[in-house]
């Protein structure tokens, strides 16, 4: 037999005192009284004991001696050697996925998940280690192995509740890391195996599974839900949903659709549904709204999952664009085409403006000698600038060559169609041209020239003498054009995946500023890297995540929140973690039975036999076998 901790065995020490106790003589107070008839018959009885006479009551001795014994042993950690050679070392796999919030095993399969982990912990022998990992989106360890019982217990039940999706190989993987080294590795995983290849993990000789849930689970989730701004149309947008049912009935639900901005929210529209079993709904919607918010797509169906009932999308949205023509001579087709583009906020000037313009600047025929900065749509041009030189009028000024690709001539076809009066343009020495329509010599009719000043567009067709303004290829251009100045470009602004990572622009911190923080759905914050882009996750809740200045904890609690700089949102989007069937192979390992493995430490049997020593004594102490 060796000790942990041999040092503690001066603790015996403490048997020289018991025994000085035991032997001390008792002095008697001389106090004067005024007879001693009375006291001489209780001196009769109580006589002053000798040290012989202190060692008539051994028995109670001896128990108080071997009381303090069997608690120097406990102190002292005993232990066979044989039970360091059989030592086991476990890992705990806990999955903390979104299906482990399901709530058929109350109050909730992680919950549950928790509690035979307990069972496992109060289990371990003497010298048995363990460690804790969680399989969530990112696995994480949450302690190495250690045998100390309470730190494995408030670290099991620390591990988080978490939406995003399930990791559980990959946490096997690092826990036979952790036991590379181990003569009796044991990994044993607490799930509920709704996930790919968990029947074949199961089979691994070093893996143990405890199932968690009801196998049968029905659930109807939504696994995908985007948004983005119409490539076409300035107010539009689009949204595509997806609904599954993961279940081996049919199932009947509604799909409702608000958009959400501040306080107010607008429905856009409402889908009923009607899914067989395993069936899968997916469509898309196009809307229009100049306005921008949060687009919340909700199932109203209760059933056994609740963070894939709710998906979130968000739509950015569009400020209207300052755009001030330019023209000596009014023409109608140009005002007209301008005020029937939305978002647009059109002013009419006859004379060229001195200094900048705000916004987008149109010319038409009347042109500066210097473009001012800021960008600029110049049709019809009748002078030179400091951008080109005007040369002669084309002689075949059709359209025979055309940049499909680029976005300013998207849903537009020119094709031989004629520009009357169209002039030549000779552009400066080293400036950044791109030709959109060139005629049959080469020579550009709508050319792109890049500065950094602002963009510049030039159309050198004469619009009173051609029939661009009535063809339906005018209004789409100048609205590409003004789509192409405002940057907007059907943007997507995606929705990441519960537990994914986003990576963003972080925002520019402006003197004296604090610091940005991520704000969780839940509340929670998170440190936002100090660099011009950073990666951000894992979002592994299910919401709208906000990057906002950091707090101050000296404001007063009524004081307004501070507005997000940044959104992110977040869904589940994931058809397995929707689907709470476990997989048939895994129905008959569910978790429970004994959890423990082996006996206990000897100082616990010897702690054991002190407090039955410390009863005995006290038995015999009432009844007056001992005093």
């Amino acid at each position: 037999m060796s000790f942990l901790n041999a040092s503690s065995f001066l603790w015996a020490a403490l048997l020289v005192p018991i025994v000085v106790f035991y032997i001390l003589k008792i002095r008697l107070r001389r106090m004067p009284v005024s007879t001693i008839m009375f006291w001489q018959q209780i001196f009769e009885q109580k006589r002053p004991r000798s040290l012989w006479q202190h060692l008539r009551h051994l028995l109670s001795l001896l128990i108080q001696l071997a009381l303090l014994m069997l608690l120097v042993l406990a102190l002292a950690e005993p232990y066979f050697k044989s039970e360091a050679r059989v030592a086991r070392r476990v890992v705990l796999v806990v999955d903390n996925s979104a299906s482990m919030n399901a709530e058929d095993a109350k109050p909730t399969r992680l919950a549950a998940a928790k509690k035979e982990g307990q069972r496992l912990i109060e289990g371990l022998r003497f010298t048995d280690e363990m460690a804790i990992i969680a399989a969530g989106s990112e696995p994480q360890v949450r302690i190495g192995l250690t045998d100390h019982p309470s730190t494995l217990r408030d670290t099991l039940d620390a591990v988080p509740a978490t939406d995003g999706t399930t990791r559980v190989a990959e946490a096997v993987a690092l826990g036979r890391r952790l036991l590379a080294d181990a003569k009796h590795p044991r990994i044993i995983v607490l799930t509920d195996g709704c996930f790919d290849g968990a029947a074949e993990l199961a089979k691994a000789a070093d893996v143990e599974f405890r199932v968690v849930g009801e196998p049968k689970t029905a659930n109807v989730g939504i696994t995908r839900f985007q948004v983005r701004r119409s490539l076409v149309d300035p107010i539009g947008y689009e949204i595509l949903a997806e609904v599954v049912n993961q279940s081996d009935k049919p199932a009947e639900c509604r799909l409702n659709i608000d958009l959400v901005e501040g306080d107010n929210a607008s429905p856009i529209d409402v889908v009923p549904l009607k899914l067989e079993p395993g069936g899968r709904w997916s469509q898309s919607f196009e809307k229009t709204s100049a306005d921008g918010g949060r687009l919340v797509a909700k199932l109203d169906k209760i059933d056994g999952l609740a963070a894939d009932n709710t998906a979130y999308a968000l739509l950015p949205r569009r400020e209207n664009q300052p755009v001030t023509l330019v023209a000596e001579k009014e023409n109608l087709f140009v005002r007209r085409v301008f005020e029937a583009i939305p978002l647009v906020r059109l002013s009419v000037v006859r004379e060229i403006p001195k200094g900048p313009i705000a916004g987008v600047a149109v010319y038409h025929r009347l042109v500066p000698k210097v473009l001012p900065p800021g960008p600029a749509l110049v049709i019809e041009p009748t002078a030179a600038t400091d951008l080109w030189e005007l040369g002669p009028p084309l002689p075949n000024p059709i359209v025979t060559k055309q940049d499909k690709d680029s976005p300013l001539m998207a849903h537009v076809r020119l094709d031989n169609l004629t520009m009357p009066d169209a002039r030549q343009l000779k552009f400066a020495a080293g400036a950044r041209v791109k030709v959109l329509a060139a005629s049959l010599s080469g020579d550009p009719i709508y050319a792109l020239i890049e500065r950094p000043e602002g963009k510049v567009l030039v159309l050198t067709v004469n619009l009173d003498q051609g029939d661009l303004p009535l063809q339906t290829a005018f209004p789409i251009l100048m609205s590409n054009a003004m789509a192409e100045f405002a940057g907007s470009k059907g943007e997507l602004r995606e929705s990441v995946a519960a537990g994914g990572l986003a990576e963003v622009d972080v925002p520019a911190k402006a003197t004296g500023a604090p610091d940005w923080v991520l704000k969780a759905p839940g509340g929670q914050l998170r440190e936002v890297p100090k660099t011009p882009k950073a990666l951000l996750g894992p979002l592994d809740q299910v919401g709208i995540w906000s990057i906002i200045p950091r707090p101050d904890p000296t404001a007063a609690r009524d004081a307004p929140p501070a507005r997000p700089s940044l959104e992110l949102a977040a869904n589940l989007a994931s058809r397995a973690e929707s689907d709470l069937r476990a997989p048939e192979a895994l129905k008959a390992l569910k978790a429970g039975g004994q959890g423990a493995w082996g006996g206990r430490p000897i100082w616990y049997y010897l702690i054991f036999a002190a407090w039955f020593l410390f009863a005995l004594e006290w038995f015999l102490y009432q009844r007056r076998w001992i005093s």
